[in-house]
């Protein structure tokens, strides 16, 4: 996610704060156009597996910018982020054969590949005293991405202004420093001044409840 839509989602929260904090369950034309990207990705995954190099680079147009989002989140330097992006769809060029529909969507199929090739590149560049970021991206939760995934998608989205808000303080300005600003557990621990299990806590129940309202599958 880039820095102005990161801004873009933040202040539009923070206006929906004062409006009805009601969940606003997506709309049939939200979901729709979601299950047409998947319909979309997977049918750009089998021709890529065919060689068709047109079907690889429109499947990179699509994609790329969210593959590196997650690699970035990993990494947190955009030159090793850049370069490690760029290996990832090297590596989904050469094993776009061996996708499996029925293992979950082609995004969460790709993402997961950009997580372990982030975690490979954490581990060959970070010194063992500088563990906070292995750490971080041990952590990686796949449901919890798949929600942010969905965020990410339906960014201009009332439903997504209103689940935000729905969220209480605590949980939002938790998901808000973690996924939007890029922060490690430790540092939006340091920031709000509590324990790193509580902010676990709330991010994980911040994201489970924008699942919920979101209406999104995580099985999908």
């Amino acid at each position: 996610m880039s820095a102005d839509e990161s801004d873009t989602v933040e202040s539009a929260a923070v206006d929906a704060g004062a409006v009805d904090a009601a969940c606003v369950v997506p709309t049939s034309d939200v979901k729709a156009r979601r299950a047409a990207e998947a319909d979309e990705l997977r049918s750009l995954l089998s021709a890529s597996a065919t060689g068709d190099q047109a079907a690889f680079g429109r499947l990179y147009d699509l994609t790329s910018s969210r593959v590196y989002g997650m690699v970035l989140r990993v990494l947190r330097d955009p030159g090793f982020s850049e370069e490690t992006t760029q290996e990832v769809f090297l590596q989904i060029w050469r094993s776009a054969d061996r996708y499996d529909p029925a293992q979950g969507s082609p995004l969460a199929w790709m993402m997961t590949l950009a997580h372990r090739r982030a975690v490979d590149r954490v581990r060959s560049e970070q010194s063992g005293t500088d563990r906070e970021a292995l750490y971080g991206s041990k952590a990686h939760n796949p449901a919890h991405d798949e929600v942010l995934e969905s965020v990410t998608q339906t960014l201009e989205s009332e439903a997504v202004v209103r689940c935000l808000a729905s969220l209480t303080e605590t949980q939002r300005e938790s998901v808000r420093m973690a996924y939007y600003n890029g922060w490690t557990y430790r540092e939006v621990a340091e920031r709000l001044g509590v324990a790193v299990p509580t902010v676990k806590s709330r991010i994980r129940d911040g994201l489970i409840k924008l699942q919920k309202c979101l209406g999104v599958d995580g099985g999908e």
